[in-house]
């Protein structure tokens, strides 16, 4: 039987050790903490799944897959962990990110609609579109609970039979060296066939990488009824760097920004938001949804982003067996039932990884997040 050590039980980890365990794998998924843990960028409340990714269509088909994953998901452990409540873009401009996504979900005739910014109204219980040029509707995007999911994932893992161990694990060096698809775990070495760290925003401790780790301040808003209310869809604002969602499980309206943060250390920082985070969550609400702008915060939450400059992931062999999974933040939650499918074949030898995925130099780009701005 194959062998294989994850590093890292985010939502990429353990969805892929859950899939190689399913496809006849002897899988060890180690975490220094627990699935889920609130330090991991993996236990944000939510996330949104949308297939727009701008002219890209290798992305946009791994999301409307997802889609389904996702739903089948929920089935299996008997509990919805994707919430279709339909996802609305915000398009400034008449040929910008969202002309150019829906291009493409049409061509993979993926569900969308373009509608004219007064169309808002029939979404939202109060909207202001004044300033846009059109509005892109997704009817079948969402929301993911986003930590419930991780938790979820990495139980049915331990259900297929992945063994997990609490450590905090270290590539092997000195005179165990040789055994490169190996991790230490402060004395105790694992080896395996094969070597997978998906560990996140630590990633770039361990090896050299083309990652930044950024603090990403989360703000959710106690709203009234009618935006309690499981229609309320989420919405994107390319441009302006803001996305969010009606009120979903009691946890607030979130309503925050996607701009890149300032750099952070995962483990030790300090889990505080910014006041000018709250600040600039108001300043959208006060401009597209005006009555919400003095809403009490009702939840806020740090997490962090592991980034590369052109916000591809990262899908690729260091040394032979050992490999490294990461840059999936901002937009990679939504696709890890898929992307593990993915991983699993080229781990299987089935076909290399794209090359964009490589640790080569990358150039910064605006970027498959629904971030619009670059600093």
């Amino acid at each position: 039987m194959k062998t294989v050590i994850v590093v890292g039980a985010g939502i990429w980890g353990a969805s892929l050790a859950l899939r190689l365990a399913e496809t006849g794998w002897r899988v060890t998924l180690v975490e220094q903490h627990l699935p889920g843990h609130v330090r991991q960028a993996s236990a944000g409340e939510t996330r949104l799944l949308r297939c727009s990714h701008g002219i890209d269509d290798w992305y946009a088909r791994m999301a409307w897959k997802a889609r389904d994953a996702w739903r089948r998901l929920g089935e299996r452990a008997g509990e919805e962990l994707y919430h279709e409540a339909g996802l609305m873009w915000f398009a400034g401009t008449p040929d910008g990110w969202e002309s150019a996504s829906a291009r493409v979900l049409k061509n993979l005739d993926i569900p969308c609609e373009v509608l004219d910014p007064a169309d808002g109204a029939r979404f939202f219980p109060e909207f202001r579109g004044d300033d846009l040029s059109f509005l892109l509707w997704e009817p079948n995007s969402g929301v993911i609970r986003a930590r419930r999911a991780t938790q979820v994932t990495a139980r049915l893992a331990a259900a297929a039979g992945v063994r997990l161990v609490r450590a905090r694990a270290v590539p092997v060096t000195g005179e165990a060296a040789p055994y490169e698809c190996a991790v230490d775990l402060g004395g105790e070495v694992l080896r395996a066939d094969r070597v997978v760290w998906a560990c996140g925003a630590w990633l770039p401790e361990l090896f050299d990488t083309p990652l930044t780790v950024t603090k990403q301040d989360t703000v959710h808003f106690a709203v009234p009824a009618p935006w309690t209310t499981p229609g309320v869809p989420a919405w994107v604002d390319y441009d302006a760097s803001a996305y969010g969602h009606g009120d979903v499980d009691g946890v607030g309206m979130k309503a925050t920004s996607d701009a890149q943060g300032v750099p952070y250390e995962p483990e030790h920082g300090e889990r505080i938001v910014d006041a000018a985070s709250v600040e600039r969550s108001r300043g959208y609400l006060r401009r597209r949804f005006p009555s919400l702008a003095g809403a009490p915060v009702l939840f806020s939450q740090v997490c962090q982003y592991a980034l590369t400059p052109d916000t591809e992931w990262i899908v690729a062999e260091t040394s032979p067996g050992v490999w490294l999974l990461g840059g999936d933040s901002g937009h990679g939650f939504k696709h890890a039932p898929v992307l593990a499918e993915y991983v699993a074949g080229v781990l299987d030898g089935g076909y290399e990884p794209e090359p964009r995925f490589g640790l080569h130099e990358r150039v910064p780009a605006r970027g498959l997040r629904t971030r619009g701005d670059i600093r």
